[in-house]
């Protein structure tokens, strides 16, 4: 149950006047919706007596999901409350479009409060139009290592920033009269193990680093319903974690809303009964009467223990007044112009210049004949990520699109795809049975066993090396019908072996490239006798791929490949020679054009839920940059990624490098605003570049010990940008960098304590440039002599200023005495170590100009 509404103003009165007026704009949106209240007598009255009607079959019917909605109860007329994915928009599960945002990770690096506020009201309003009462979002997983397949879909690596976006985007949504439910709890910071990995940190790093964002979504945005995610959290999953779930959530933090599972993240009946779960999704699968009835009277679970979750639910129903009114709006039509201009401009905020050598950028449109616009994002675009994140647009626009809207007649637009698809790869890659000559194809050998284990099945000969299979990307045009089938299959139990050679024509590197279906699959590759990519236990990537050194002559291939459960048993395989894998047609058009614009990065068929993703750019990528920067000098690279991507061999070959991150459907417009100066880039990275992937804090822990699927968080509470500083490595671009067509200056920083253990910074911001431009004014705490381990720098206030050339601000954050806090394990709570602390502002963790000495008048922590 939320809040009174009194309650839920109080985050609203730190922030700046701008962000209040942002804020206050959504209110005409309101129409009918009913934000979330807290509850009157009468109405707490109707919750009990509908609870006290329901019979204890009811209750436990009530407590088990119907696919995507907690189910209807009509002889109490309580309706059923409607959910949907996702993060990026109100995703439909039969396919049907909507407004799909560059949410996630690109939203955070806009670091706009307001902006996530109307975001987040956005996704409300199309949610109304359709009838949904429980949005699957946001999620605030904390961004560990650029290798994490759902990066996309969180707020980066930092606690404080995950937080004050993700309480801007839950109130912007709930003041629509739709819960939010943010994601997932706790520990899900990678997606090769989800069900089964054990996420092992101790209790300092997980209420520092990983506990703040939801802990914020709760007491600052007032949250309806937080999900449990897949993983076990020191050693017990998390829907049967009341450690968690009760101790910390309901009673540390207050919240009283409705705590739902993961879908088919529910392991055991009593357990995640007693650990606080109020509705296991999609379907009471263990949560249910067979399970649960003789619980009860055996009194492992009680009776009182199910009448909390169903007053749970229906608290939450009432507060929003579902149950008096119809959750669907007829005022808001279904393709919502308004909601357009909040995914471009959201889609503009959160771009990143990384790169703008010799001021390639902006372009200007009046000298420039031709463009060319290459690249595998090029056309037709990538909104989302893959996984239940994946929201259809109703319109997508592309890079190529809206560059080629952005100019007039006397430019020409040119494109080539640049590189060749997967599957164009894989059907025209030529095999033979034996190593001189044998039969067109490879051979395909089948089990009825996961482990290729006793004789094969079957053997056949097959003309390349692929399966088909069932992805989840291919199942998000129509979820509702593949829903039943998914979740009530039993265990699936096969696996083959493809065999065939390859005859590479001269000696030379040639690119190994393997897709498959993640979750629910295991594959690995050989090549001469020899593993070269195995995914076989862990989905360590859904598109790896791997330069190998071939002599001429024929190669021994060998693709093995097992399904566990319905969902999976995708695969694609090809090899192609490095140095023929670019389009020719591309390096012609690329010489001849004024400036070469490419769109590089990751689709969904290789960073996705369900699997990780490889820190390389997909297959050939990295060579067609090279390759085009060698045909022409100008070029410039955007790329679609949820986080860093290896860039050491050609980064310095491009002079203007833009992260757009997943954009949504109007990315290819504000790509176009952006590379001709009608939008001024303004986003700051939400998680640090490393050079190399073994930079990354994180980076030899961050699969499990061998033999265990237990992943040990070994960098504690130094994760991101407070690990880069520990360990002295500097990065490529360091966590809050960003670039600007004009500049600025921070002066005058004056710091005074407050009343108790607080204080207050104030600094002013000054556009020194020729073009109006935002910056992102971030403040961090250092303590000067802890008696502890602590950061050098920690996040603990930012504001994005937006300001005319020659115009200054001036930025006053508060502190609170959280700023200044580490969780003391020993005595269970926050304190405050010593009295002096350094005060440092700039536009990044590795840019501050202003410093100052602050003395607390007290380090008692209320």
């Amino acid at each position: 149950m939320a809040a009174s509404s009194k309650k839920r103003s109080l985050p609203w009165c730190h922030a700046t006047p701008l962000a209040v007026a942002a804020a206050l704009l959504l209110w005409p949106l309101v129409g009918t919706a009913q934000a979330p209240h807290a509850l009157t007598a009468a109405e707490q009255h109707q919750v009990d007596t509908l609870v006290s009607q329901m019979s204890l079959e009811q209750k436990l019917a009530y407590i088990g999901g119907t696919g995507f909605a907690a189910r209807a109860v009509p002889s109490l007329k309580i309706p059923a409350l409607e959910m949907s994915d996702g993060p990026y928009g109100t995703r439909s599960n039969s396919g049907f479009p909507s407004t799909t945002y560059a949410a996630g990770i690109g939203l955070a690096a806009s670091w706009d409060r307001a902006l996530a506020s109307e975001l987040g009201a956005g996704i409300g309003r199309d949610a109304r139009a359709r009838g949904v009462h429980f949005m699957l979002g946001p999620g605030v997983n904390i961004y560990r290592s650029p290798r994490n397949g759902r990066n996309f879909e969180y707020f980066g690596e930092d606690p404080y920033l995950s937080g004050q976006i993700a309480a801007g985007y839950i109130q912007g949504m709930q003041q629509q009269g739709v819960s939010a439910t943010v994601k997932h709890f706790l520990g899900n910071n990678s997606e090769f193990l989800r069900h089964d990995s054990d996420t092992e940190m101790d209790e300092r790093t997980a209420r520092e680093i990983y506990l703040p964002a939801f802990e914020a979504a709760v007491k600052q945005g007032h949250v309806s319903a937080v999900m449990d995610s897949y993983n076990l959290i020191d050693g017990k999953h998390a829907t049967e974690n009341p450690y968690f779930n009760i101790d910390i959530l309901r009673k540390d933090w207050g919240f009283q809303g409705v705590l739902m599972s993961d879908w088919d993240a529910t392991y055991d009946a009593v357990g995640a009964a007693d650990a606080g779960l109020d509705i296991e999704m999609p379907t009471g699968k263990f949560m249910n009467q067979a399970n649960l009835m003789p619980a009860i009277k055996a009194g492992t679970v009680t009776q009182a223990t199910i009448d909390e979750k169903v007053r749970h639910l229906l608290s939450t129903a009432v507060s929003y007044g579902w149950l008096e009114r119809d959750q669907r709006d007829p005022s808001i039509g279904f393709l919502d112009k308004q909601n357009q201009a909040v995914a471009r401009k959201a889609a503009q905020e959160g771009a990143v210049l990384l790169k703008n050598e010799g001021k390639l950028l902006p372009l200007q449109k009046q000298s420039l004949k031709s463009i060319l616009v290459v690249g595998p994002n090029a056309y037709p675009g990538v909104p989302v990520g893959g996984g239940s994140a994946g929201v259809v647009p109703f319109h997508l626009v592309s890079g190529l699109e809206g560059i080629s809207d952005a100019v007039d007649h006397n430019t020409t637009v040119l494109y080539d795809a640049g590189l060749p698809t997967m599957k164009n790869l894989s059907g025209h890659m030529i095999l033979m049975t034996e190593a001189g000559g044998g039969k067109p194809g490879a051979t395909l050998e089948t089990w009825s066993n996961v482990d290729l284990q006793g004789a094969p099945a079957s053997s056949t000969i097959v003309p390349g090396i692929g399966l088909e299979g069932l992805s989840l990307a291919s199942l998000i045009g129509n979820l509702d019908s593949a829903l039943a089938t998914i979740f009530s299959s039993p265990p699936k139990a096969i696996s083959h072996r493809f065999t065939g050679y390859y005859t590479a024509a001269s000696a030379g590197k040639y690119i190994v490239i393997l897709e498959d279906s993640g979750e629910g699959s295991g594959n690995r590759v050989f090549v001469d006798g020899k593993q070269v990519i195995d995914n076989w236990k862990l989905v360590r990537a859904y598109q790896p791929h791997i330069s190998l050194d071939l002599a001429a002559g024929p190669h021994k291939v060998v693709v093995e490949e097992s399904q566990t459960s319905i969902l999976g048993g995708h695969l694609g395989f090809a090899i192609v020679a490095e140095d023929k894998v670019v389009n020719k047609r591309a390096l012609e058009l690329a010489a001849k054009a004024d400036v070469v614009v490419m769109e590089a990065g990751f689709q969904q068929e290789s960073e996705s839920e369900g699997g990780d993703r490889t820190f390389s750019l997909p297959f050939g990528q990295a060579e067609l940059i090279r390759e085009l920067s060698a045909a022409n000098p100008k070029l410039v690279v955007a790329i679609t990624s949820g986080g860093n991507v290896d860039s050491s061999n050609w980064i310095e070959k491009v002079p203007a490098v833009l992260e757009t991150w997943y954009a949504g459907q109007e990315g290819g417009h504000a790509l176009a605003d952006i590379l001709f100066g009608a939008v001024n880039p303004s986003g700051h990275l939400p998680a640090t570049f490393e050079r190399r992937a073994e930079d990354n804090p994180t980076f030899g822990d961050y699969y499990p010990e061998e033999g265990t699927r237990v992943v040990h968080y070994k960098e504690g509470i130094f994760v991101g940008y407070r690990g880069y500083e520990k360990n002295h490595v500097e990065p490529l671009f360091p966590f809050g960098y960003g670039l600007s067509y004009t500049t600025f200056r921070f002066a005058n920083l004056s710091v005074q304590p407050a009343q108790g253990a607080g204080a207050s910074a104030s600094f002013d911001i000054t556009n020194t440039g020729t073009r109006q431009g935002a910056d992102v004014a971030q403040l961090y705490v250092t303590e000067d002599h802890a008696k502890v381990e602590r950061p050098a720098h920690e996040l603990k206030g930012f504001e994005r200023v937006d300001l005319a050339p020659g115009a200054t601000r001036h930025v006053t954050i508060p502190l609170d005495a959280r700023a200044f806090s580490y969780y003391d394990v020993a005595q269970k709570r926050w304190v405050i170590g010593s009295k002096n602390f350094t005060i440092s502002v700039g536009d990044s963790v590795a840019s501050l100009p202003l410093k100052a000495a602050l003395t607390l008048a007290s380090t008692n922590v209320p």
